[in-house]
């Protein structure tokens, strides 16, 4: 089974942009999380978006943020043609160096607080197009995907200033709203080895994954492992499994005739009735009820 981890080279190639859409040969984009950040701009259609434990239908106009190891997916909701623009990014990339100032070249330590907006109430991650009226966002993505189209001379400098502009206005708009971006958010060493944990729970997720091995992996006891995670991601590390499976066996009911028994092996539940009480729990209609009702939406992504 693959996994929902998707790789991107940060060392070589830190910044993408481009288009994309139902003719995309990678659409509908599958459940997945990766460690850098994703802003995507709705500009024809409409697509229904997943983004941790949230759904939402979003429309021409609208632009969604995708923070560092939040499980997403995408894909339309219509025979309408849809398309959007997307940019990915390592935003440790827009990070002061050790020594400088926070924020010596833009003012804002920006890795640190995108980090700690997971699960903010006062970080909305979507933002309809009334909220980007007086902001060019289309002008900066067509802007930065003819810079890594032509690659000319300093072309990754033009790029990081578009994905700053769209970055820090962002966080203007969650100041407005409560969010608080002059503390201080010096990330412990505990925290970073918690996010390396979360790839490993990916590949691993057949198994019977078990949180007090988690826990040893990271050096740490069971009771501390499971604080810091919950600081991190907001839940608990065991419910946090049990999402990637769901998310997993989502795309295994919409994309494949796999029966239930082996959906639920092949993620990793202790038995079927397990399999269909959690994911019961989570989506309010059990497995069967859930591939019949969205069956037709996954047809119309592959035709």
């Amino acid at each position: 089974m693959n996994a929902l981890f998707e790789y991107m080279d940060r060392l070589n190639a830190p910044y993408e942009c481009f288009e994309m859409g139902d003719y995309s040969s990678w659409f509908p984009v599958h459940s997945h999380w990766h460690y850098y950040m994703e802003i995507i701009y709705i500009v024809r259609g409409n697509a229904m978006m997943t983004c941790d434990d949230k759904s939402f239908v979003a429309r021409v106009g609208d632009l969604v943020l995708v923070l560092p190891h939040q499980i997403h997916s995408i894909y339309a909701v219509s025979h309408e043609p849809f398309s959007c623009l997307v940019m990915k990014f390592d935003v440790s990339q827009l990070s002061p160096a050790i020594g400088q100032t926070a924020g010596a070249m833009s003012g804002v330590h920006f890795n640190s607080l995108f980090r700690v907006a997971r699960d903010n109430p006062n970080a909305k991650l979507w933002f309809h197009e009334e909220e980007l009226e007086n902001f060019p966002v289309e002008r900066i993505f067509r802007y930065s995907i003819q810079e890594l189209q032509a690659q000319e001379y300093g072309c990754r400098t033009m790029v990081q200033s578009c994905v700053s502009q769209l970055l820090t206005f962002i966080l203007r708009c969650w100041r407005r709203d409560g969010f608080d971006t002059d503390q201080s958010f010096a990330l412990r060493t505990e925290a970073e080895s918690i996010y390396s944990i979360t790839e490993y729970i990916d590949g691993h997720i057949q198994e019977n994954v078990k949180v007090e091995d988690l826990a040893k992996m990271c050096n740490m006891s069971y009771s501390y492992f499971a604080k810091v995670f919950r600081e991190v991601y907001g839940q608990s590390c065991k419910k946090y499994i049990e999402f990637v499976r769901l998310c997993k066996a989502e795309d295994l009911l919409l994309f494949t005739n796999l029966d239930l028994n082996y959906i639920s092996q092949e993620t990793g539940f202790a038995d079927c009735s397990h399999f269909i009480k959690a994911f019961k729990e989570k989506y309010g209609q059990t497995p069967k009820q859930y591939r019949m009702q969205n069956s037709k939406g996954a047809s119309v992504l592959q035709e």
